[in-house]
Order: structure tokens, then sequence, then C-alpha cells
């Protein structure tokens, strides 16, 4: 019984394994495959920098738009609200006002207050304005890698490098017009804004400069459809991206492809607010500082929803709904430095680790040969369906193979061996014991098991760690190493075993143990 499941599972093991390698090996049209990395199929290579100050301006609006939600809602009076680079002030006009306006405070973590009679100054402590800069950043490579995912791109690496520069990795890109999609998608800020349009004074905002506007408390922005029309809103905003919970491409009554947004509650509650006591007034729908729509405010709009209008194509329609759904950046980013890797640097990595990893295999294949007989080739065997249910899993798990991915492989084969060796060596000193062929074969494995556990346990757990803490390189080495290490507890410990119980009776009618085993032995008890 014990011959007849190890020969199963080793049969079902090959089948596994030389389905689902075949169409990584053949590169089929079918079947899942493995990923080749940026170092061996070329791609795009950028270094991002974040605009992390951006950020901190962004978090003092938002302060500045929630004391005017809040001032509206609770009827408090407030005149001169305004936002500096760094502060949100504005005066209170009923002091009896003042315990009131305080509780909004209250909940905001990390501002300071300083209040002069009934003069408000509020700003960030210099904890939250680090606190909010690296926030920035490791959103932003959040945000990155989502989008780059829905994007469609195999595997993107996009990791932090240093204080503020994120590195992106996109293999696969070859065309011009793919790196400039990636690029404008990944440095797409996607800051969507409802702002309300200053009624009185718009008709004067070709005469106006930007400092006029921003003392009058209102910015000038440009239409994303009309050169050189502009607009002039309200410098703070009605509600921003951050209450955006969906984005998804539509069409018109002109079967034109629209962007359909959904807000969460809040948001919906504040812009049924706004539209319910400014019916006739126009509503600026901004996105990433331009206006892209400003249309009429008919009635009171519930439920939290709108549409962004424009001269999009139905792939830039996409690619802004993939970036407003994946969130806005919370600050701009900026490309510091492209390099387009060529996949003539692939090839010959490709080469030299096939290369490293023929030879590597056949000298280990000869040595086993040479020093344990047919039990090395059945070692070698063993480690031959070991690299193919490697290659198989790694298609399964649409893993991304690189050059550290290779390296790998090649020092895998030697540690696939090293648990036939430790069982090899276990069956000998049974041999020279006296002990019987079929019970010294099973003793052998036995004895090692617990030291082929413990060996492979620890290394899962490193590569674990390495996974988990690593980044791009690190992670494909650890990715290969704990995939060959699982694949070879099967192999080493079952499937050899079974071809063992295949032969055992003629290893048993032989004698020749120099042939079988590479050694001779003591007479049988």
């Amino acid at each position: 019984m014990k011959f007849n499941y190890r020969i199963i599972i080793f049969a079902i093991s090959i089948i596994f394994a030389i389905v689902y390698s075949v169409p990584s090996i053949f590169q089929t049209k079918w079947g899942p495959k493995v990923t080749l990395g940026l170092d061996l199929q070329g791609g795009l290579h950028l270094l991002l920098g974040v605009k992390t100050d951006e950020a901190v301006v962004s978090r003092v609006k938002s302060i500045a738009s929630s004391v005017k939600h809040y001032t509206e809602h609770n009827e408090i009076l407030v005149d001169s609200l305004g936002v500096t680079a760094s502060t949100v002030e504005f005066t209170l006009l009923d002091h009896d006002d003042a315990k009131n306006i305080s509780k909004l405070f209250a909940d905001m973590k990390g501002v300071k207050v300083d209040i002069k009679g009934d003069s408000y100054t509020v700003s960030l402590t210099p904890e939250e304005i680090a606190k909010t800069k690296q926030q920035a950043v490791t959103q932003a490579i959040e945000t990155i890698r989502n989008r780059l995912d829905q994007f469609g791109l195999s595997e993107p690496v996009v990791a932090r490098q240093g204080q503020d520069n994120i590195l992106v990795e996109l293999p696969g890109i070859k065309t011009q017009a793919e790196e400039q999609r990636a690029r404008e998608l990944i440095s797409r800020s996607a800051k969507l804004e409802l702002m309300a349009v200053d009624e009185g004074r718009g008709a004067r905002v070709s005469t106006l400069t930007p400092l006029d506007a921003s003392n009058m408390g209102d910015e000038i922005l440009p239409d994303a459809q009309m050169e050189g029309v502009k607009h002039l809103v309200h410098e703070i905003p009605i509600l921003d991206g951050g209450m955006l919970t969906d984005a998804r491409v539509e069409f018109d009554k002109n079967n034109r492809p629209v962007i359909s947004f959904t807000l969460n509650s809040e948001g919906a509650q504040i812009f049924g607010d706004f539209t319910a006591k400014n019916v006739g007034n126009h509503l600026a729908i901004v996105l990433d500082g331009k206006v892209y729509s400003a249309p009429v405010i008919n009635e009171r709009i519930g439920g939290g929803s709108g549409q962004i209008s424009g001269n999009y194509t139905m792939e830039g329609a996409q690619d802004l709904a993939i970036a407003l759904r994946s969130g806005a950046l919370l600050a701009p980013i900026y490309v510091m430095e492209k390099r387009s890797v060529g996949p003539s640097l692939g090839a010959d990595s490709i080469h030299a680790s096939l290369l490293a990893l023929v030879s590597g295999f056949g000298l280990v294949v000869l040595f086993m040969i040479f020093y344990y007989g047919l039990a090395g080739v059945i070692a070698n065997l063993a480690v031959v369906v070991n690299l193919f249910i490697i290659l198989a899993l790694m298609s399964l798990m649409g893993a991304t193979l690189t050059l550290p991915g290779m390296a790998g492989i090649v020092l895998h084969i030697g540690l696939a061996v090293d648990a036939n060796i430790i069982i090899n060596e276990r069956i000998r000193e049974g041999f020279r014991a006296g002990i019987p062929t079929r019970r010294a074969i099973a003793e052998g494995y036995s004895k090692a098991m617990r030291a082929i556990l413990d060996s492979n346990i620890t290394q899962l757990l490193a590569c674990t760690i390495l996974y988990v803490y690593g980044t791009g390189a690190i992670k494909g080495f650890a990715v290969t190493l704990s995939t060959g290490l699982l694949a070879s507890m099967l192999t080493a410990i079952v499937c050899s075993y079974g071809i063992y119980e295949l032969f055992m009776h003629r290893i048993e009618e032989s004698k020749n143990y120099t042939l079988w085993f590479g050694m001779s032995r003591r007479k049988e008890a």
C-alpha cells in the first residue's frame, strides 16, 4: 500500500509539473505563465520625487473646508475665512459661538489653534507636518501600485527609495505610446474638487491677477475644454476627492464617454446642503486645477453623485476613472530619472543564467551518479521534477522571474540534492550495520526526516522574512528559493521513496549494492 500511494503522488507531481510549466517554457498562448522581470525582458525604470510640501498645503485647505461646512451647518457667523500656505484664519462675529466652534477643533488631531480676541489662526503642529509629509510618500506608493494593477501591468515594482523618492519598474513596456500612457497614469494627481463659482466677481476674471483673486479669497482656474477661458472660484473647496467612493466610465446622450463619480455619506450630505442653498448659482467641477464644467444648480442634488464631461477618448476616460478610483495623490510627483531598459540585457542575462543553471546541474548529476550509483540517478530525477514543479508553481502564482530569482534556482539545485544525500547516507549506515535492505531504506528515510524538515523549515522562515521585508530583487530571490524548498520536500521525501519501493525487489535480488548505492555492505542479519 505504501508503494501505491507514493507512486501515485509521484505520477501526479510529474503530470502537474509538465502541464503547468509547458506554457512558460514554450510561451504558448494558453495557460498561466511566469512573467519575466524588468532585468530579463526590459521595460521602464523611473525614479520619482514627491513634493511633500504640497501635501501640507492640501491638508490646510481640507481643514478650511471643514471649518466652512461646520460654521454654515451650525449657523455660526464668521468673517474673512482664508487660507495661507500653512494656516487657516477667520474672525468669529459672535463671541457667544466660541464654545460651539471649539467642539470642531477638539475632534481634530494634530492642529493648534491660536485665539486673539475673536480672531482664530489654525495651523498644523510640527509633528503633524512631518507625519503628513511621510504619509504623502506612503500614500503615493500605494496609489501608484493600485493604478498600475488596474492598468493591467503584471508585477510592477513600486518601492520607497530614500526619504521622499519612489522607485517604479514596469516590465514589458516597449513602445513609446505605452511608456507615455503609463507615465501619465502614474504622475496624474487626479485631485477632484467641487468649488463654488464667485458669481459677483466672475465677470471681472479677465482683469484680475492671481494676487488680486487671493486677496478676495478666490482663485483663478483655467478651463479644461476651451483655451484662454478662465473661471473665478472660491479658494476653499466645498469638498474634495477624499470623499469619493467610486468612479466609472459611462456615456452621455450623444454617446460620448464621461466619468460618473459617487461620494460617501459625508460628502453626499455636504453636497446636498450646498446645492440646496445655492440654487441658481454655478458649481465648478475641478480636476487637477482645471475646470471641466461649471453647470448651474437647478435644484438640490441628493445621492452624492455627479459627472465629469470632456473631450475624452475611451482610453483616456478609462485611465482617468482608474486614477480617481485609486485615490488622488496627496502631493504632486515628478520624474527625477527615467531609463528604458532594453531586452538585450535580458537576453544576455538569461543566456548567462541558463549556462550557470545547466553547468551547475550537470556537475551535480555527475557527482551524484559517481558517488551514489543508481541512487544518485534517482536523486537527479527528483531534482528534475523539482525544477519543473518550481516553474509550475510560479506560473500558477503569476510570479515574476528576475535575475536574482534565477540565481535562487541555481542555488536551490545544490540544496535540493542535499536532502537526498542525507537520506542516502542514512541508508548506507543501515547497510553497514547489516540491516536488511527494505528496513535499511525505511530507516534511512525515517532518520533523515527530522534533519530535512528542520533544515527546510528554518530556510523557509528566512525566505519569508526576506519576502515580507525585502523589495524587488530580494523578493524574487525569496520566491524562487522558498518555492523550491517546498517542492524539494515533496520530491526528496515522498517521490524518491516511491521509486525505491517500485524497484525494491530488484534491489533485494541483485545484491549489487555498489551499483545501487555506490558501496559494498556487510552480510545481512
